[in-house]
């Protein structure tokens, strides 16, 4: 059955030693003719820039590849390391890029050498990287996502992977798939039983911000009818408030974000929130001014972090971590909630309290 893609490809490029895979031949066939399909020798070549394109990085997102990936599925959240209270989160690169184009977003510097939109059509291997690593610790909880270098649902219409996941990890007691998602794309998540071992996550930014930094997403309201949808459905909900960013009424907006979700959500029904401030290197904050040089979001006082990344002051970003803990504790005073690339001394100074060591909240967040 051919489908109606939300975001606008220009061309779809099948390497030749997946053309007659399950998935090349499912994105195939839900194209129809609407999109030319070209077959290439190598899609890692397919997916370089196009440097003649005044702006590469977007022409990028307007073509599809459809590859194998050569290196692991699973790996360790780029964003942990010694320097940072983490979560323990693992992720699965089923995909790179988005077809979205968030102002702030990370990839349009982490890809810039190759921006096509990739899909990896033997992402089946990675469920036998899964059950390795469930052998290799028996008494673990994992919690693995898929949203880190692409958006978990954007071409889920196409591409189908998220029924085969969920199907998967239905079956995988101590393991936990988190979807994260700007969209409100979950007609394939509808009519399977997750059995509690599939939670969906979404970004959730004010409207001020949706509006001028988070291009081709769906709107905050939708974000969240959509996790009501899926609760309603089996499925486990959170929500990422990431990036926060500091601007002369963000504390007002984020808390009156806050009172939306709540209205709509009950507190006890969602697994976790996650907080993060805006974080760029040097070189994505000259990347993100130029591409989009009208966004009032991007224009903010920073110092350079000792991790080399530039954030707001530290006692500004702290201010608005403790209002938003502030009314979180109101709410929802027993709902899970953690900073993310964050030090040890900042999660302190939010919550009072040290933070678990990444292995124990990564297990206490896959088991909720």
């Amino acid at each position: 059955m051919v489908v109606t893609v939300s975001f606008e490809l220009d061309s779809v490029m099948v390497e030749n030693a997946v053309r007659t895979s399950e998935l090349a031949t499912r994105v195939i066939s839900k194209l129809g003719s609407a999109v030319p399909v070209k077959f290439v020798a190598d899609g890692r070549e397919a997916a370089r820039p196009q440097r003649s394109a005044a702006d590469p990085f977007t022409a990028g997102k307007r073509t599809m590849v459809v590859m194998r990936r050569r290196a692991p599925f699973l790996m360790a959240c780029p964003a942990g390391s010694a320097e940072f209270a983490c979560c323990g989160y693992l992720v699965l690169n089923l995909a790179s890029n988005c077809p979205m184009d968030c102002s702030y977003c990370f990839l349009q510097e982490y890809l810039a050498d190759n921006p096509a939109f990739q899909i990896y059509a033997n992402y089946h291997d990675a469920f036998d990287e899964l059950d390795a690593l469930l052998r290799k610790s028996p008494n673990r909880h994992f919690r693995v996502g898929t949203g880190e270098l692409a958006d978990s649902l954007a071409f889920d219409s196409l591409t189908g992977m998220s029924r085969d996941l969920v199907e998967f990890f239905s079956r995988r007691e101590r393991l936990m798939l988190e979807l994260k998602t700007k969209t409100d794309e979950i007609d394939n998540l509808m009519g399977i039983d997750p059995r509690g071992r599939t939670l969906v996550s979404w970004t959730l930014s004010p409207e001020s911000v949706f509006r001028s930094s988070e291009h081709k997403t769906a709107a905050p309201s939708a974000r969240i009818n959509a996790a009501r949808s899926l609760l309603e459905n089996g499925y486990k909900v959170a929500f990422h408030f990431d990036p926060i960013i500091a601007y002369p009424q963000a504390e007002r907006d984020y808390l009156e974000l806050l009172a939306l979700l709540f209205d709509s959500i009950a507190p006890e029904k969602i697994s976790f929130v996650s907080m993060g401030g805006l974080r760029m290197t040097p070189a994505l904050r000259k990347t993100a001014r130029t591409r989009f040089p009208t966004d009032p979001m991007l224009v903010g006082e920073e110092v350079l972090s000792s991790d080399g990344r530039y954030r707001a002051f530290a006692a500004l970003r702290t201010n608005l971590y403790r209002s938003i803990e502030k009314r979180l504790k109101e709410f929802a005073p027993g709902l899970p909630r953690y900073l993310c690339m964050e030090s040890a001394s900042v999660s302190e100074r939010v919550f009072g309290v040290r933070p678990q060591h990444p292995a124990e909240l990564g297990d206490r967040l896959a088991s909720r």
